[in-house]
């Protein structure tokens, strides 16, 4: 079982937590852009209440530990690791809800080169307590608007876990899907659950758009997110994100197995 001590050890020995590879200016130009409601940050949120770049600083000051001196604009971004540990905690404890409550489950994430990993264990041990995970819209396409323009993209399932490949990249053991903050794909695989009359999740367990794009649309969803992803943190202060796990989303993907052990650990999901 790994402690409470020894996964913060992890966290900043594998810089997950601490000094971050995560600019400064990296996280201080995606406040500015949320601030102005540019659709590449708000990642399928629209924010309640009026956010300006102050207000994101001291939010991500309380919710990742950020410094909150607007003057401070050079260097690696800090994350807490306390923030972060009580985060998994909370998320810890939502697993164990939706297994105790028998909720159907969908996974999804933007980032499966790093991140695949650790939401397919949580996959299978939430499918060997009961849940049923969800595989909707499997191979449907989905239009992302990108830097290149618009791109065409599958919606596809590895382990239970949603991605999307480019259009006709399906190599086993090859390309893992690419990197997305789009909320289209968690759109995409709803509406394709609801028309299948099929159920829709009580809990969507992600980052980037698969969170705040189920979070939108009312359904419970929680997630990780980088010092430059202030949308899952917003979401979770106005209530539509449950728990957002602060930490460096984009390293080694084995990097992240200790924090699988113990959010499973938390949960009493271990086998």
């Amino acid at each position: 079982m790994l402690s409470t001590g020894a996964l913060r050890a992890h966290l900043l020995a594998a810089r997950l937590a601490g000094p971050v590879a995560t600019s400064r200016e990296e996280s201080l130009r995606s406040y500015r852009l949320f601030a102005a409601r540019d659709p590449r940050v708000t990642l399928g949120l629209d924010p309640e209440w009026g956010w300006g770049e102050r207000d994101l600083l001291r939010l991500m000051a309380d919710k990742c530990g950020v410094s909150d001196d607007p003057d401070h604009r050079a260097g690696p971004d800090v994350i807490d690791p306390e923030l972060t540990l009580a985060a998994l905690d909370a998320f810890a404890a939502r697993l164990a809800e939706a297994v105790g409550q028998e909720v159907p489950v969908l996974f999804g994430t933007g980032h499966p080169h790093r991140l695949l990993g650790f939401y397919a264990e949580l996959a299978d041990a939430l499918s060997a307590a009961g849940c049923e995970i969800l595989t909707p819209a499997q191979g449907r396409s989905v239009d992302i608007t990108t830097r290149f323009g618009v791109r065409t993209y599958n919606l596809d399932y590895v382990r239970g876990v949603a991605l999307v490949r480019e259009a006709g990249a399906r190599a086993p053991g090859g390309e893992p899907g690419v990197h997305t903050h789009s909320p289209l794909p968690v759109r995409v695989a709803l509406e394709g659950a609801a028309g299948a009359g099929g159920r829709l999740p009580g809990l969507v367990v992600g980052d980037h758009g698969w969170v705040c794009g189920a979070g939108q649309l009312g359904i419970e969803a929680i997630g990780l997110a980088d010092t430059d992803d202030p949308a899952l943190f917003v979401g979770e202060a106005e209530g539509r994100v449950s728990v957002a796990v602060p930490l460096d989303d984009a390293v080694r993907s084995d990097y992240y197995r200790p924090l699988t052990r113990y959010v499973l650990n938390r949960a009493c999901l271990s086998r």
